[in-house]
């Protein structure tokens, strides 16, 4: 029994930088991020014409899209006041393509959260409490140490690490785009580099306050 503590306990260490950055995912994928970003000293502007409102709009809908059960259609009939598709065929098959993505990770990331409650209780009732939490600190530190990693690549190069990310997931250039197609005016290069750094502080001051703060064993 005691072994089995000690592998639950580390089990726990390896899950918790998976569950912090899925919180951070997660609330990148909600209305209010776009609502401060667009707002924050020096975002560009759009030069082909988007105002704060259109892309504070068409933001929420591409988020929406992400997160609902809806088909691409839900994108594929919007329209410029012209008549013409706000989304290309290009950047609707890539929408698709990161739906396919996002939406697995949404319920491993909430498999995660419930397996690290899940066992806090059965540590808390089970009498190994004590192994629970040295997990819980290991993973705050597990986390700030790949963040910290993960952040000097990205200092080097943002581009190339952008470039990395999407290999991973992505096949193909489907991700690359013209500055005129309308996810680059909505989500340009200063959104993307902001949201990283988002998720990234995130963690870190997650794993931080888990390593630190919680008491080493129970009284």
């Amino acid at each position: 029994m005691r072994t089995l503590q000690k592998v639950l306990s580390w089990f726990v260490t390896l899950l918790l930088p998976i569950a912090l950055t899925f919180l951070g995912v997660r609330l990148l994928l909600t209305h209010v991020f776009p609502e401060i970003e667009y707002r924050t000293p020096g975002f560009p502007a759009d030069e082909y014409g988007f105002n704060l409102q259109e892309r504070l709009q068409w933001s929420r809908i591409s988020i929406d899209y992400l997160l609902n059960n809806a088909d691409i259609s839900f994108l594929g009939h919007l329209t410029f006041p012209d008549g013409s598709p706000l989304f290309n065929g290009r950047e609707l098959s890539h929408m698709q393509d990161v739906k396919n993505v996002v939406q697995p990770v949404l319920w491993v990331g909430y498999g995660v959260w419930f397996s690290i409650l899940g066992l806090g209780l059965w540590a808390r009732f089970g009498g190994w409490w004590l192994e629970y939490i040295r997990g819980i600190r290991r993973g705050g530190w597990l986390t700030v140490g790949v963040v910290a990693v993960i952040g000097i690549f990205a200092g080097i190069s943002f581009w190339q690490f952008f470039t990395v990310f999407h290999e991973l997931f992505f096949t193909g250039d489907s991700w690359l785009f013209l500055y005129s197609d309308t996810l680059i005016r909505l989500f340009p290069m200063r959104f993307w580099q902001d949201a990283f750094l988002f998720a990234g502080i995130l963690d870190v001051l997650g794993g931080l306050a888990l390593g630190l703060s919680l008491p080493p064993k129970r009284k």
